[in-house]
């Protein structure tokens, strides 16, 4: 395990795996943030849930930049004011 407080992976491959994941499914689609999780560090929770922190914080600014949607309960979220479960999706063109 590495030190770089994201578990096994550095915060550039988790943006990376993000972006690819919301354009493989595409536009109109969305994808689970424990996705994201899980095609880094497999599917063992013990594994994949440590990174659950980190793909939030780079959700946030990858939202913040226009790059990506956090959705709750369909509708875009405030980047900095979302609780509870969200969903990941390509922005609105």
């Amino acid at each position: 395990m590495s030190d770089d407080r994201t578990g096994t992976r550095s915060e550039a491959a988790i943006e990376e795996t993000m972006l690819r994941l919301v354009a493989e499914r595409g536009p109109g689609k969305t994808i689970c943030p424990s996705e994201v999780a899980r095609a880094l560090a497999g599917p063992n929770p013990d594994q994949w849930s440590p990174l659950m922190q980190p793909v939030r914080r780079i959700a946030v600014r990858l939202t913040k930049a226009g790059r990506l949607a956090i959705l709750r309960k369909g509708k875009p979220a405030d980047p900095d004011d979302f609780r509870g479960i969200y969903r990941l999706s390509l922005p609105e063109a």
